[in-house]
C-alpha cells in the first residue's frame, strides 16, 4: 500500500504542477466561492484552515474572508511526530514560516481548544468521490481528524479528483470535497459539536 501511495503521489504531484499558474489562480477563486456558498461555511463559528503552498488551491483568500466575516480562524502548527494543534489568528501578519517551510501561527497565538461548530479545511494531493484523501505522508490530518467532531472539508482541483484512492484503516475520510466545479458532498456528519 505504501509503495502504491508513493507512486500515486509522484504521478499526481506532477499532474498538479503542470497546471498553469493563471489556471490555478482561477480555480482557487472558484473553490473559495463554492466554499463560501455552502451552509457548512455560513453556519460555522470557527474555521480551521491550512496555509497553502504554491501548488495547492490558495487558502489565503479563504482565511481573509473568514476573518472579515468575524469567524474564529485557526491555523495549524506542527509539533512533530505527526501531531498538530490549531492556533487562533486575527491577521495574516501572525503567520511565519515553520516546519516543512509551511506558514503557521507565531508563538504568541492562543491555542484553540473549543472547536464547537467548526469547519476544518483539509489539504491533500487528491481526493476520491468517497472522501478518501491522498495526503503528503505525515499523518498529521489523519491523527487530528480521528478526534475532530466538526465538519471536515477537502479542497482540491477537479483534475485531482479520482474514483478511488487506496485507503488504510487509519486513513480518515473528509465529510465533503470542494473543487472549482462545485461541492462534492460525501457524508456530512450530524450534530456538529
Amino acid at each position: 500500500m505504501n509503495a502504491q501511495k508513493k507512486r500515486l503521489r509522484a504521478q499526481l504531484s506532477e499532474r498538479r504542477s503542470l497546471l498553469p499558474y493563471e489556471q490555478r489562480s482561477l480555480y482557487s477563486a472558484a473553490i473559495a466561492k463554492n466554499l463560501f456558498d455552502t451552509p457548512e461555511y455560513s453556519e460555522c463559528k470557527t474555521l480551521l484552515c491550512f496555509v497553502s503552498t504554491k501548488d495547492e488551491p490558495d487558502t489565503l483568500g479563504i482565511i481573509d474572508r473568514a476573518l472579515s466575516d468575524g469567524k474564529t480562524v485557526g491555523v495549524p502548527r506542527c509539533r512533530g511526530g505527526g501531531i498538530m494543534d490549531f492556533y487562533r489568528i486575527t491577521s495574516r501578519s501572525q503567520l511565519c514560516e515553520g516546519m516543512y517551510g509551511i506558514y503557521e501561527p507565531t508563538q504568541n497565538c492562543p491555542k484553540i481548544t473549543d472547536m464547537t461548530d467548526s469547519l476544518c479545511i483539509v489539504p491533500a494531493l487528491a481526493f476520491d468521490v468517497s472522501g478518501n484523501r491522498l495526503g503528503y505522508g505525515g499523518g498529521y490530518y489523519d491523527r487530528f481528524l480521528s478526534g475532530f467532531k466538526g465538519i471536515s472539508c477537502g479542497i482540491c482541483f477537479e483534475e485531482l479528483m479520482t474514483d478511488k484512492l487506496p485507503a488504510e484503516e487509519f486513513d480518515i475520510k473528509v465529510d465533503m470535497v470542494i473543487t472549482q466545479n462545485g461541492c462534492k458532498s460525501v457524508c456530512i456528519k450530524k450534530g456538529n459539536t
